[in-house]
């Protein structure tokens, strides 16, 4: 029961997130209105989704540095959890977009950053089935994971800021600290953003276990 702790911390925190998220009042603000509610699940995955990404990126340099084959598999999976996020994410996104912007994908420059940040992780996966010595594979996706985090941070973070953005923060337009993030949003979405990462982490414990259990049966077979 112990060691349980964090997994039904994660499970309230996304009950609440839910629940709360949908039903509290929210600010009336100009285009945004009801869609407000979208930040409790998209930013908080996206958040989530840069979080296992990091953990991933440590993993990988400490199979460069070990060679634990543990390591890499802690790293893969947690590549494949981030994966889902960004999905996720990105499928959060379009419909947040759809009922402010007017368009499911209107090329904003952030959007395009996100979309194009998965295509170095896809490619990751891609990487990983190219190659059928196990050391080779993991040498080398470790390798490219940590050349991806690189890229990835500077792709939806900084990039986005240098030009016009339809996203709060970026190109001029206001955070959604300078006039919406009031404490009865924050109430929700800190507590959303450690229940979707929380998530996240026990999503890719049980890939990890079920990973090694494979292993285990072929080195037996």
């Amino acid at each position: 029961m112990k060691s349980a702790w964090w997994k039904i911390t994660a499970i309230v925190l996304l009950a609440y997130t839910l629940i709360i998220g949908l039903l509290m009042d929210v600010p009336r603000l100009a285009i945004l209105n009801e869609t407000i509610r979208n930040l409790f699940f998209h930013v908080p995955m996206w958040f989530g989704m840069i979080l296992v990404l990091l953990g991933s990126m440590v993993y990988s340099i400490k199979y460069l540095r070990h060679h634990r084959i543990e390591d890499d598999i802690w790293a893969n999976e947690l590549t494949n959890t981030g994966i889902v996020f960004g999905i996720l994410g990105i499928l959060t996104g379009a419909v947040w977009a759809k009922y402010t912007w007017g368009d499911w994908w209107s090329g904003d420059p952030k959007q395009n950053a996100a979309a194009g940040g998965l295509m170095f992780y896809f490619a990751y996966v891609i990487l990983r089935g190219a190659f059928k010595d196990e050391e080779q594979k993991a040498r080398i996706s470790a390798i490219w994971n940590i050349f991806a985090f690189a890229v990835f941070i500077p792709l939806i973070f900084v990039l986005p800021r240098l030009t016009d953005s339809l996203h709060p923060g970026n190109g001029g337009n206001p955070g959604f600290n300078a006039y919406d993030m009031d404490s009865k949003l924050r109430m929700v979405f800190y507590p959303a953003v450690i229940g979707w990462t929380l998530i996240g982490v026990w999503f890719t414990q049980l890939r990890v276990r079920a990973k090694k259990i494979e292993n285990i049966i072929l080195e037996n077979d």
